[in-house]
């Protein structure tokens, strides 16, 4: 061996990171080729990735040939070559990875809260602050302004961002807890009140972990059977944090009430939504002042919902109930029509930033984008329209032609009896001969004071269960015996013909039956989906709602060889952790089958990377949250979530009018501008457009792409704001299903001569493609809602004073501000690096498709040398 070679082995190994993202960086050509693809990114990471490389120290000439093993041994390089290199590649290492160099934790010093001069010094003990993101310590500021200004607020930070530790942390602030003595010095002015927590259950726990890892207090839980003896500990002042659960304060409220609490926290305080309910009425009992809600939803349905939480927190910030439908409520969501006149528009305008500026001063809203955006990979939330089978398309239609429905949507036509009332009114108020009011009614032939309208909930559960699979319509076997045998015929009229091919009008016990995806159009989509993924090393979450559902997706699991757990309301609460822990600790598992009610909260699921919605939910709450079990703090990929819909059927409705109460939510909460699709106004009759109504419930969509006509028509109608870099996206693979490949300048130039937008029904040469997956439509989430920026925490949600600005919509405003300026620099940014890569690719002699597909897989080695190339040509062009 030589002496150069002996050194060489005697040399230290150098410490590369370990994550996934770094892994494109580390490995050289001689490397074998990684076999699951980075996560995709956007065009312009994928440039940046390619200029990035130019910034590594070029080898020269000579040694860019040479093997690194022979070069070991070679005799030519003396000890100060040797040096030279290692302090040469430290500078490489060190432009490679300062990018992946997060600075989690601030310094090991308290955080003052209280203003300079004020005693007692209020302030963030070092041993917690050192330990808190930026965002978490402004949220904790934020607090302690509403605990000083003696109200409370919300904390409406996104799921995932920390709201917990928050609490905690300014908890630990005013009663002096220095995270050390196991007594706390008390509150401010010498105030020793306790600290009422309530929250869901199944989170109990999960705060008593997080103040033992946090602070020193004094803590115990009201719920079970040892109530009475917290309570009498509670009363000797022997508690300070007393955390209990919503069902719990519900029924012991009364009891509750009687203790003077310095301050009451709710966790998931939009629970709080619905002033009618027993648990907030209870809760407006509260003996304090001090009211804090932490949520991240803090509007899910209806603008009065914020009306109810913001009244409950800071009672009197937004005037009367009455003043507050007049004056915001009605004005935003009439504004927010697709053909409302202009003058509506403007008043939705301005009273949308007169909300914002008056919610800021109790409320904070952060989104993961906005605060640890740079420490993920990001998320897509795409809709994926799935055809039906041909069976299911027959027995959807059926279902419509049921009397019971069929008398639902001519409530409002003329008696045939001749009489002058409508059918609802008449002969037609009951249906003793339909498939399900019958059975509703039973033990009272008669009808009941609601009838027919009670009918409408089970009629959209049955249409539902077909959208999803036709075996979910048969019985239950679980359910008793005269409900079985309503359910028997019930299929048997909705299958008809069809009968003998599912099998008849009884669950089927054939796993084969069962694990086909022949008659189901969702699970023919899902099985090519997990196909795909599963061969790259994805992790799939998939939920379901139903878990009927979930028996049946199990079985597919099984059938199709995936390796999965599963997680549903049965499962014991003891047990749900360690399965989440198996599932991100075991390269082996690849699917987590998880009940959206079950898996909403409290579960953190990082490992995977891909996650399935099977059916939607009314409420766009519950779909965020389930996403949000992968998309949290610590999850190294980039995240793509698959909502899957029925095309034509009542998920379509489903899914837009979930738009509409995310694009009302964005409005009220946050002042961001966005697109006006639907002429329908919720809770009114007058403008019942597309969206509401009993007739649009039971609407054949069948032989219509409903949610494709209408964000087609008002791209069509260029209607407000529209952003000339939004793109359709088109499916060309199922290794690039959903990826923005047709972003570029020459599609952006034809549409603006054109002023027809690029979409998918103008493209042909997809459709194949898109037959074979079996999906009619898909379009990203994030498209079609959050056109515009929020006005939370900026000087611009503030009402304008000047006079020429006063009258103008808030577009105008906006446009008219010095910021504007720096957004059409991105945009032009954007479109250059756009011509650029499709220059590159046109170069390398590939299509944008195929050049992105070899960018990711390609070495840092071979995208520096193709830059280089490219380069050098374009040298030679312009000096000959």
């Amino acid at each position: 061996m030589s002496l150069n070679a002996f050194k060489e082995a005697l040399k230290p190994c150098k410490t590369f990171p370990s994550t996934t993202e770094c892994s494109i960086f580390t490995r050289s050509e001689s490397d074998p080729p990684n076999p699951r693809k980075p996560p995709k990114s956007s065009l312009s990471q994928k440039l940046q990735r390619l200029e990035d490389s130019l910034v590594l120290p070029q080898r020269k000439p000579q040694e860019q040939h040479k093997d690194p093993q022979v070069r070991i041994g070679d005799n030519e390089f003396d000890d100060d070559d040797d040096d030279d290199e290692e302090e040469e590649q430290g500078k490489i290492e060190k432009t490679r990875f300062d990018f992946f160099q997060f600075d989690h934790t601030g310094p090991f010093e308290p955080l003052l809260l209280s203003s300079d001069g004020e005693l007692p010094v209020i302030q963030v003990p070092a041993s917690i602050n050192c330990r808190l993101l930026e965002h978490q310590r402004e949220g904790v500021r934020f607090l302690y302004q509403l605990y000083k200004s003696n109200h409370g607020g919300i904390l409406g930070d996104d799921m995932g961002l920390g709201k917990t530790i928050q609490t905690i942390a300014f908890l630990a602030a005013v009663f002096g807890n220095d995270g050390e003595s196991a007594v706390s010095k008390g509150g401010p002015q010498g105030q020793n009140g306790p600290v009422l927590i309530i929250c869901p259950t199944s989170v109990i726990h999960n705060w008593e972990n997080e103040f033992s890892k946090w602070a020193n207090f004094n803590v115990a839980v009201y719920h079970g059977v040892n109530r009475d003896l917290i309570l009498d500990k509670l009363r000797i002042n022997g508690v300070e944090i007393l955390i209990t659960s919503f069902d719990t304060y519900r029924i012991q409220g009364s009891i509750l009430s009687e203790v003077q609490w310095e301050i009451v926290i709710v966790d998931e305080a939009h629970r709080l939504k619905n002033e009618k309910s027993k648990l907030y009425q209870a809760c407006l009992d509260i003996n304090t002042c001090k009211r804090f809600g932490l949520t991240g939803t803090v509007m899910q349905n209806k603008i009065m919902e914020l009306f109810n939480l913001l009244d409950w927190v800071a009672p009197g910030s937004l005037g009367t109930r009455e003043h507050f439908r007049e004056f915001y409520d009605e004005p935003l969501k009439h504004g927010q029509r697709s053909n409302a006149p202009e003058k509506f528009v403007q008043v939705a305008d301005k009273r949308k930033m007169h909300l914002v500026s008056v919610l800021r001063k109790y409320m904070i809203r952060r989104t993961k984008e906005e605060t640890i955006g740079h420490l993920m990979m990001g998320k897509e939330d795409n809709i994926v329209f799935c055809a039906m089978s041909e069976l299911q398309r027959r027995v959807y239609r059926r279902m419509l032609q049921l009397p019971d429905i069929q008398c639902l949507i001519n409530k409002d036509l003329p008696c045939s009896c001749g009489s002058p009332l409508t059918q609802v009114e008449c002969c037609k108020r009951t249906v003793p001969d339909g498939a399900i009011w019958p059975y509703l009614h039973r033990d009272n032939p008669e009808g009941c004071d609601s009838c027919p309208f009670c009918l409408v909930l089970p009629c959209l559960v049955k249409l539902q269960q077909i959208s999803n699979h036709l075996e979910l319509i048969k019985p239950n076997p679980r359910d008793d015996p005269d409900k079985q045998g309503k359910d028997a015929e019930f299929a048997s009229a909705v299958f008809g013909d069809d009968i003998d091919l599912v099998g008849g009008n009884m669950q089927s016990e054939s796993f084969m039956d069962l694990s086909d995806v022949k008659n189901c159009g969702k699970m023919r989509a899902l099985e090519k989906l997990m196909f795909s993924w599963a061969s790259q090393g994805d992790k799939i979450l998939l939920f379901s709602y139903s878990v009927r559902m979930l028996d049946i997706l199990e079985k597919f699991l099984i059938r199709k060889g995936y390796c999965f757990s599963r997680l549903d309301g049965s499962t014991p609460t003891n047990l749900r952790q360690s399965l989440v822990d198996n599932f991100n600790s075991s390269p082996s598992k690849q699917v987590f089958l998880i009940s959206t009610r079950a898996g909403g909260l409290g579960l953190n699921l990082v490992s995977a990377n891909r996650v399935v919605i099977f059916d939607p939910n009314w409420n766009p709450a519950q779909d965020l949250q389930a996403q949000d079990r992968s998309f949290r703090f610590g999850q190294k990929r980039h995240v793509v979530v698959f909502r899957l819909l029925a095309a034509g059927s009542l998920e379509e409705l489903v899914y837009s009018r979930q738009v509409y109460k995310q694009q009302l939510s964005n409005i009220a909460v946050s002042g961001k501008i966005e697109k006006r699709y639907f002429e329908g106004v919720q809770d009114c009759k007058e403008f019942q457009g597309e969206l509401f109504g009993i007739c649009n419930l039971f609407r054949d969509l069948s032989d219509k792409l409903f949610t494709s006509e209408i964000i087609e028509l008002h791209e069509e109608q260029g209607q407000e704001h529209r952003n000339p870099c939004s793109v359709k996206q088109n499916l060309t693979g199922l290794e690039a299903i959903f990826v923005p490949l047709k972003e570029k300048s020459e599609m952006l130039s034809i549409e603006r001569k054109t002023r027809k937008p690029y979409t998918l029904q103008n493209t042909t040469t997809h459709k194949p493609m898109l037959e074979e997956l079996g999906i009619v439509y898909a379009h990203r989430n994030e498209d079609i809602v959050n056109i515009g920026p929020g006005m939370q925490g900026k000087n611009e949600g503030c009402m304008p004073q000047n006079s020429n600005t006063r009258n103008l919509p808030i577009s105008e405003v906006r446009r008219k501000k010095s910021a504007a300026a720096g957004k059409e620099n991105v945009t032009i940014i954007t479109d250059h690096k756009r011509a650029q890569y499709s220059l590159l690719a046109r170069f390398k002699g590939m299509q944008e498709i195929e050049f992105s597909k070899w960018i990711l897989s390609a070495s840092p080695l071979e995208r520096e040398q193709v830059l280089r190339d490219y380069k050098r040509r374009k040298e030679k062009l312009r000096n000959g």
